[in-house]
């Protein structure tokens, strides 16, 4: 009896082995859930418990770490991930100058990264190390021409500029100072500031004194309402312009009735009560929606959706790219940033993905809206 116990016991061990071990797949993700871009990193980090956890037959393991919002812990973050956890992608860093600290490193180790950072520089112009990039938001030229051609329209022919003194806001200064001059719209300030300021009154007296018509702000997250706040302060009655940096909604509980009327360009995740059904995002947009709120009792940033999108990417790209190798293998990964690459008519919250060799943000007019403040709330510009 005591042999037979043993025999079924053997055999049943043998079976648990015989068993085919399911692959598994790494992703890195670095947010900055602390620090100056906090409101940009927690929905962002927040968003890690909603990506596929399975993927065709592969399982999905995300190693989430926080950079506090400090470029130097991007680096040694993204090191780690690649160095000891090896990792197959990375989605993050959450800051721009985060994001163009790292591209080096992943460049030399052939990781694919989806950066969901606001500068178009992390994709722009393509070299050899941005192709192992891929960005999750908008490119600053596809928001800026909806501004610059809004500006037009309302027959706005000078403007002032204040942006922060970092690549998202030198980039947006290079995009908007070269459609400005198209438009025949002079930029008469041109002024800096970094996101741990908590004054901007000497540069805010520098705009003031050109007397623009419209001021443009180029800042991401809670550092976009202090310009505008200030010029408001000082008795600035122009109309003032945001990029899709400052879509979320801390930016009105932070700017209160100052920032009424300010016009800016993003995704239809601010405004989704007002897109029509037949928009194929919108559904994508709630589904994304409904899942963060039943989470964590609230909606999410539209921050927090350029992670939800780099998941639906990666959703897509690694089947394929598991016909090449296997997950944790340099072939996989290679595979993986070819996928990417490829990626065609993919709808995600924000707009729909068409990649190109050329373009890693693949955004095209259906990826922005042009919305205002009105009354305290987000709402469609008519």
């Amino acid at each position: 009896m005591k042999s037979m116990k043993l025999t079924l016991a053997a055999t049943a061990v043998a079976a648990l082995f015989s068993l085919p071990a399911m692959a598994q797949v790494k992703i890195g993700v670095v947010t900055s859930a602390t620090g100056p871009t906090a409101l940009v990193g927690i929905p962002q980090k927040n968003t890690v418990p909603l990506l596929p956890t399975k993927i065709g037959d592969l399982t999905v393991q995300y190693i989430s770490l926080d950079d506090g919002s400090d470029t130097t812990a991007s680096v040694t973050d993204v090191k780690k991930l690649i160095s000891e956890d090896h990792v197959d992608a990375i989605i993050g860093p959450s800051g721009s100058p985060n994001a163009m600290a790292v591209i080096p490193f992943v460049a030399e180790a052939g990781v694919p990264l989806l950066a969901p950072v606001g500068t178009a520089a992390a994709v722009l112009p393509m070299t050899p190390q941005k192709k192992w990039v891929f960005k999750t938001t908008q490119n600053d030229g596809l928001i800026a021409q909806a501004l610059i051609d809004q500006m037009s329209k309302s027959g706005i022919k000078t403007l002032g500029f204040i942006g922060l003194s970092d690549p998202f806001g030198e980039n947006w200064y290079k995009v908007t100072s070269e459609l400005a001059a198209k438009a025949g719209i002079k930029i008469v300030a041109n002024e800096r500031f970094s996101r741990v300021d908590t004054s901007v009154t000497g540069q805010a007296l520098h705009i003031l004194a050109a007397n623009p018509q419209a001021v443009l702000v180029a800042a991401p997250g809670g550092a976009s309402v202090l310009p505008e706040k200030t010029l408001v302060d000082q008795g600035y009655k122009g109309q003032f312009y945001q990029t899709h940096g400052a879509a979320l909604d801390a930016f009105l509980k932070l700017g209160g009735k100052e920032v009424n009327g300010t016009i800016l360009a993003a995704s239809l995740m601010l405004v989704l009560p007002e897109i029509s059904d037949s928009n194929p995002s919108k559904a994508v947009a709630e589904k994304y929606v409904d899942a963060y709120k039943k989470l964590y009792g609230h909606e999410p940033a539209t921050f927090g959706a350029n992670v939800y999108d780099a998941g639906l990417l990666l959703e897509h790209a690694i089947p394929i790219a598991e016909k090449s190798g296997k997950p944790g293998t340099k072939a996989f990964r290679s595979a993986l940033r070819d996928a990417l690459e490829q990626t065609k008519e993919l709808v995600g919250t924000q707009g729909v993905y068409n990649m190109t060799p050329e373009d890693h943000s693949g955004f095209d007019k259906r990826g922005r809206e042009l919305i205002t403040v009105k009354n305290g709330h987000w709402t469609l510009l008519k």
